[in-house]
């Protein structure tokens, strides 16, 4: 007893000592953060005019890939179609995962920029689309290439193994999935830890916010088919009116959050979309719903998914459908769950480096992400975290309303660039030196 108790002291005392080595280490890591990032602005100008919708990032890879193999890092490319895994061992364990998504949106961009997107392609249904990184994958991309040459510029200060990873399709979703899939926890180093960012479009650029525990959101997209008896809207008595069915639906599935979910487990059903008839005076067959759906409990998210099926069949049956809908679970995400340990970790590394007025707990959202399924493959903890990008003077004026601020998505997204690129780079290199091992 009396052994560990000395032991216990000993760790106690020299706790202060090892965060004052880490913060020196950080230090000395971002000292050429300032010359890099001409190059760094270059590089994301060249990837926000040249963006690619999900699972066509193919020459945005290619630009990650040559640049991580000019700094000495082992890339492999086309894993899981389009991503990127680059490896740098530096001595014994432990292995950290940092990842960055790639793929952009199908949105014109109205920014005003002078290096806007004027992007247009074919999107995998064969319309044509405007593409643009409205939701900031540029500035993640960019981040990861910063901090990796920042890493690799200093060996001297960390020990064990980086795994870098350029996703694809976060946005359409399957990308970290199909990474994984094609073997990225079993074919390169296995983690033991994995972190990433996010640009925010609800913090001012420089701010870094962190979530632990749920950060965002299980997410279902559900698919409604609601079958009627059609015929001459001057006689509906003849027919079984399927929009009638479908306007009781809607109004039946607001009353799953507010009256059968625990009030205090965060719940979202939107119908996003209502598909049916084609005249004034024509009653269709058939009408199409489709749903999204927000959850961060497993048990929440099943009961909410039974009881959208049990409400489109039960409306059916009571306006004597010919046959019952069809209810489809087209896809779905799993939330992203940041350990909070790990999360605590992180925030100290971060307030260390930066000073704690930088660093803010930020509430979990309802939005979705993939990441997650990288630390869930591994069985390892992961966090992901948020690095603002609003233009302090923009946030100021509106006293951060976000509402008053254009959101992410929106065509009208612009970080500002430099404190975003700066506090996104220094941000993932000092996280992979904190959970990096120390010579």
């Amino acid at each position: 007893m009396r052994r560990s108790l000395g032991f216990a002291v000993s760790l106690l005392l020299l706790a202060p000592m090892l965060q004052a080595q880490s913060a020196a280490a950080g230090t000395k890591a971002l000292a050429p953060l300032d010359g890099l990032y001409p190059t760094l602005e270059a590089f994301y100008i060249d990837l926000h005019q040249n963006p690619e919708l999900s699972f066509h990032e193919e020459k945005t890879a290619a630009k990650l890939a040559e640049r991580l193999r000019q700094l000495g890092y082992e890339v492999t490319t086309g894993v899981g179609k389009t991503g990127v895994v680059a490896v740098m061992k530096n001595g014994k364990e432990p292995t950290v995962l940092v990842r960055a998504d790639m793929d952009a949106l199908p949105v014109e961009e109205k920014t005003g920029l002078p290096y806007a997107s004027k992007v247009t392609t074919k999107d995998d249904s064969g319309a044509t689309v405007s593409v643009m990184h409205a939701c900031g994958h540029d500035v993640h991309v960019t981040s990861l290439l910063g901090a990796a040459t920042l890493l690799a510029k200093a060996k001297n200060l960390w020990r064990g193994t980086l795994v870098l990873v350029g996703q694809p399709a976060e946005e359409k979703g399957g990308g970290a999935i199909a990474m994984v899939k094609d073997g990225l926890v079993t074919r390169f180093p296995k983690p033991d830890f994995a972190i990433a960012l996010h640009d925010s479009s609800f913090l001012p650029a420089g701010i870094i916010g962190f979530t632990p525990g749920f950060a965002l959101a299980n997410v279902d997209e559900i698919d409604i088919t609601i079958y009627g008896r059609g015929g001459h809207g001057s006689a509906p008595q003849a027919t079984v009116d399927p929009i009638v069915i479908a306007a009781r639906t809607i109004l039946a599935l607001q009353t799953i959050v507010s009256r059968e979910n625990d009030p205090r487990e965060p719940a979202v059903v939107t119908v996003g979309s209502i598909h049916g008839g084609t005249k004034h005076n024509i009653i269709p067959d058939e009408v199409k719903l489709q749903l999204t759906v927000r959850t961060y409990k497993e048990e929440v998210r099943k009961h909410i998914l039974a009881a959208i099926e049990r409400i489109a069949k039960a409306e059916a049956a009571a306006a004597d459908a010919p046959k019952p809908p069809t209810v489809t679970l087209v896809e779905g995400d799993n939330a992203t769950y940041n350990d909070p340990a790990l999360a605590k970790r992180l925030v100290n590394a971060f307030s260390a480096a930066f000073g704690s007025g930088r660093i803010i707990e930020t509430p979990p959202i309802m939005g979705a992400e993939d990441f997650g399924e990288i630390g869930r493959a591994a069985g390892v903890p992961s966090v992901i975290f948020w690095v603002g990008g609003v233009e302090k003077g923009k946030y100021d004026a509106v006293k951060g309303d976000p509402a008053k601020l254009p959101s992410l998505h929106s065509s009208l997204w612009a970080p500002d660039k430099e404190p975003t690129l700066k506090t996104g780079t220094a941000a993932l290199t000092i996280g992979a030196l904190e959970l990096l091992g120390r010579p």
